[in-house]
């Protein structure tokens, strides 16, 4: 868990950067409203004295006057006081939603900052909690903790002043009070943070799990996993239990503690006052006042307005190590380094007239690469057409564990290049390079004869088209999906799109067709149709460069043979990387490479890698498979 303090000054300056005039304004009204709270002792004092004077001298007929004149001040001061507290908590209602608003913004974005490689390490449901539970513990805290603690605090500075104005002797049995409550405090309080910051990371990985068994649900009851899951359910929860359970065990016995202190503390006032009045022993205080009955009784007064305001601080400590933990973990997404990207090379628009590329502003069909050069302040440009080459190409997921050695290969524009080889052999890795998912370690990766780390990432990738086996649709229209390719693609751009990945056909014959509305990862869609969108939005975005890694894996036969026209026009005049494990979609690919552990060990064309009967050979006729 990060420091304390940090994390709770990160929380406030981000909320006085969201709101650089509520927030100070609010904390005046909360000041305000907890200074008048603290100052009706003072009256009480002047209050009993004008009795008592009265009472010795006889005279009566100025008290009643005195007073009155008391408790109309009284009266002014409650109505500012009741003004103050409608004030902040009307503003507190603001700044609590427009927070968490804003503080959900800057978690989503950060979050799309982030490289794969944070969601490939990080469940999935874990990071759901951010947004979740870490929100709704800040929402406490800030709503309702926040404004308590510092009405608390205020209040015992207040009273602590004030009887330090009218008598030292007893404040000094106040501040041995104090002391002994703020050791419970730092003992008990600090063992109750702990655990709470534990407890949401177990909350973490409860939701993180509970998220894997519905989205594998199918495999759970078809494997008969539905009592392996619940143990592993139970594991779960029972973690968050004992965290959960000692969290609140230490928050629990924290106000019993410190109401019995303050009980204590109240009649040890009473006990050293009644003996400093019994023996007259003198006052020292920054009034000048004698001990008497009128500085007695309030002080009675404030020891009890005391104590129970450091018992509402320990009321509050449960959620405030809830909201800490929570906000700790929030920082630490805020604080997740985004990727890094160093490119400058961009991509623009452009036309060519006798051989010189000129960069526009409107879309002329031909895109550019725009290669600003440091050394002399030169720019050049080259045109975008999808020559891919690897050299030498090392990597490793993790240090120490290589994944792909020594890797060159070369893909020139309009070439199909398709990868085979057991999972786990490194096809996947391969064009995860490309895109820069992930950076290499050792090796150079060129694009259109550019270094790919000098380009911007964003315009690297929205040079290529990729196509997953995992197909990904959106809540919304099938219109929108597609769309998603190209987001300024007009309908008629989508609809060509669908017809060319053969998904027009099946599109029409949905409910309300193009606007048929999907939820749920198109649930209501099969898995072929699934992956025609997929097709469909990798078409309208019409790169030069297209990745298929198992793209037609998941469509029967038939409607293979009908994906297969729609990508072969798809893939005319393109570069294409094919991964694919069944070789009857690879056979008709420019060059074929074959990987083992990470290794390029054959590489040609279907019929030159037939004659080597190599091991293409023993898969594609079948000697061993490909798992």
């Amino acid at each position: 868990m990060k420091n304390k303090k940090h994390t709770l000054g990160r929380l406030f300056r981000l909320m006085l950067g969201f709101y650089p005039v509520l927030l100070p304004t609010a904390i005046c009204c909360i000041t305000l409203s907890a200074v008048i709270s603290s100052i009706p002792s003072l009256f009480m004092q002047r209050i009993i004295a004008a009795v008592e004077e009265s009472w010795q001298t006889g005279d009566w007929s100025q008290a009643g006057g005195r007073i009155l004149h008391y408790v109309s001040i009284l009266v002014v001061l409650y109505v500012l006081a009741l003004l103050a507290g409608f004030a902040f908590s009307q503003l507190m209602a603001v700044i609590t939603q427009g927070t968490l608003m804003k503080l959900r913004k800057k978690m989503f974005d950060r979050m799309e900052t982030l490289p794969i490689k944070y969601f490939d390490t990080n469940n999935h449901g874990d990071i759901m909690s951010y947004y979740t539970n870490d929100i709704d513990t800040l929402r406490q805290m800030v709503s309702q903790s926040f404004p308590q603690l510092l009405i608390a605090v205020i209040t015992v500075l207040s009273v602590f002043a004030i009887m330090l104005y009218y008598c030292l002797w007893l404040t000094l049995v106040i501040v041995v009070g104090a002391v002994a409550m703020v050791a419970v405090v730092r003992r008990v309080g600090g063992g109750s943070a702990r655990y709470f910051f534990r407890q949401q990371q177990a909350l973490g990985k409860l939701e993180g799990f509970a998220e894997e068994m519905m989205n594998g649900q199918k495999v759970v009851k078809v494997f008969c996993h539905e009592d392996a899951s619940e143990s592993d359910f139970d594991r779960y929860n029972r973690a968050l239990f004992e965290e959960s359970r000692t969290a609140n065990r230490y928050a629990n016995i924290l106000a019993p503690i410190l109401n019995n202190i303050g009980n204590i503390l109240y009649v040890l006032v009473a006990l050293v006052g009644g003996i400093l009045l019994t023996f007259q022993v003198p006052n020292v205080s920054v009034s000048g006042m004698a001990l008497s009955i009128s500085v007695f009784v309030p002080f009675l007064n404030m020891a009890k307005q005391f104590a129970g305001n450091v018992s509402q601080v320990s009321n509050q400590l449960n959620a405030v190590v809830m909201g800490m933990a929570g906000t700790a973990r929030i920082v630490d997404l805020l604080d997740e380094e985004p990727e890094a990207d160093d490119g400058y090379v961009t991509l623009v628009n452009a036309r060519e007239e006798n051989g010189v590329i000129t960069e526009c502003k409107e879309r002329t069909g031909m895109w550019a690469w725009r290669h600003p050069h440091q050394a002399d302040g030169t720019v050049t440009y080259t045109k975008l057409s999808g020559d891919v080459r690897m050299f030498d190409v090392d990597f490793a997921y993790e240090e120490g564990k290589t994944v792909l050695h020594n890797v060159t290969l070369y893909a020139e524009p309009g070439q199909k290049v398709a990868f085979v080889g057991a999972t786990g052999a490194g096809k996947t890795t391969i064009t995860n390079l490309i895109n820069r998912f992930y950076d290499i370690a050792d090796g150079k990766i060129r694009y259109d004869n550019i270094n790919i780390n000098k380009i911007r990432k964003a315009d690297l990738r929205r040079s290529l088209g990729i196509i997953l086996q995992d197909t990904n649709l959106f809540t919304g229209t099938v219109m929108e999906n597609i769309r998603y390719g190209k987001l300024d693609a007009t309908d008629q751009e989508c609809i060509d799109a669908a017809k060319l990945a053969g998904a027009d056909d099946f599109i029409r014959r949905l409910p309300d067709g193009y606007e048929t509305m999907l939820t749920g990862n198109g649930a209501n869609l099969s898995q072929g149709q699934r992956q025609l969108l997929s097709i469909a939005r990798a078409a309208v975005a019409d790169p030069p460069v297209m990745i298929m890694d198992e793209a037609t894996s998941s469509i029967d036969t038939r409607t293979e043979s009908i994906v297969q026209r729609g990508m072969d026009a798809l893939m005319k005049g393109r570069t294409v990387f094919v991964i694919a494990h069944r070789l009857s979609t690879v056979k008709n690919s420019d060059v074929i490479m074959v990987l083992d552990h990470g290794r390029i060990i054959e590489r040609g064309s279907h019929e030159q890698l037939l004659q080597e009967k190599g091991q293409y050979y023993q898969l594609y006729t079948g000697a061993f498979e490909l798992e």
